[in-house]
């Protein structure tokens, strides 16, 4: 089986993380993102994944090409010269997705959850017509794009786009299977498959739901990035609690690489992911943050829905909260608040943020 991955935006939404890597191989819970999604579809059945891709394209090459070897799959990139939406991309990797009549999976890059794609390939052969898409429950409806189906056989009849009056709490979850023949649907131009696409898809009786089980969260922004690092430690709570780190001063549910370093006395959690080479210096606290690879936390400082980008360093005595995001190389001097920072890569920090800006 094949699948696509939409990978070509800028990644605007989560700089400045995005101004160093590529969006899909920025790290969520100590995996870029793109990883969790391909090894699901490896789970899965999927040998060829094609990514579509524009922006930082030969750091992506680079690294997918050390993937392909060690999943033992084939992964291609198919290039646009100008951005083509969410349909175009499938046209242009037509050729790709079409050489056997088998099923095929288009992803979101930003999506993550317990990906059910076994299921979803059982469901669509079950209902035998073009396309299906896995949908999620949300609490707020109307800040997206909302699917009316029948319940029983999951079939779509409409979407209706950010409902002012509650129709349904079912949304478009980003991850679909189509058959090789919804293809001949989409021309070779810039087109959105969620507007263009899907409504005619539906009308013709050929588009199907399957509500998707457990977790869900679009992370391609760093409120929605915690958010789904909570949702996600949790999972894996329930399912490899294991991989979870215990003991004395860690609270809750924390992912820790084997070759961080944390000092003495430091309170950890609940919710907390901790990168490759990290250091921990003593009676850190820290709950709600990711802190990536090559970080350092000087002594007693404290953070609180923080992302701390690559190789940046904080200082002693310092606070951080807010949704402040460090991005790479980063240095924070001591004794400083920080509050909604979103601080570019490369930049020495000397003063207090007490108000939520970003800082060039």
């Amino acid at each position: 089986m094949k699948a696509l991955i939409l990978v070509g935006g800028y990644g605007t939404r989560l700089r400045p993380l995005t101004l160093s890597v590529p969006k899909p191989l920025v790290e969520f819970c100590n995996k870029p993102i793109l990883l969790h999604q391909v090894e699901a579809l490896v789970k899965a059945g999927v040998n060829h994944v094609v990514l579509a891709v524009s922006y930082m394209s030969d750091l992506l090459e680079r690294e997918m090409k050390a993937q392909e070897e060690r999943l033992g799959i084939r992964i291609s990139l198919s290039h646009e010269k100008e951005p083509l939406g969410t349909a175009g991309p499938l046209a242009l990797a037509r050729n790709l997705l079409t050489d056997n009549s088998d099923p095929f999976f288009v992803l979101n890059s930003d999506v993550i959850c317990d990906f059910p794609f076994e299921e979803m390939v059982k469901f669509h052969k079950n209902h035998g017509r073009q396309g299906t898409i896995a949908v999620t429950r949300v609490e707020e409806p109307s800040k997206y794009g909302v699917v009316i189906y029948e319940g029983d056989s999951g079939q779509i009849h409409r979407f209706v786009e950010k409902p002012q009056v509650f129709v349904s709490n079912k949304i478009n979850a980003g991850l679909y299977i189509f058959s090789p023949s919804m293809l001949d649907r989409i021309q070779l131009r810039p087109t959105s498959i969620e507007k263009e696409i899907f409504p005619v898809m539906a009308q013709e009786g050929h588009l199907y739901a399957m509500e998707l089980e457990g977790f869900w969260m679009d992370i391609g922004q760093p409120k929605d990035f915690l958010t789904g690092m909570c949702l996600y430690l949790q999972s894996l709570r329930q399912q490899s609690p294991e991989r979870l780190r215990t003991g004395p001063g860690f609270l809750g549910n924390v992912l820790v690489d084997p070759s961080a370093q944390i000092g003495n006395n430091c309170t950890i959690g609940p919710n907390v992911t901790i990168g490759a080479d990290v250091v921990l210096e003593d009676g850190v606290r820290i709950k709600r943050c990711t802190v990536l690879r090559g970080a350092r936390v000087r002594s007693h400082s404290w953070l609180e829905s923080c992302i701390i980008g690559w190789s940046s360093s904080v200082g002693q005595w310092v606070r951080m909260e807010n949704v402040t995001v460090l991005g790479e190389d980063v240095i924070v001097n001591d004794e400083l608040y920080l509050n909604g920072a979103n601080v570019l890569p490369h930049k020495s920090i000397a003063e207090s943020v007490p108000e939520p800006r970003i800082i060039m």
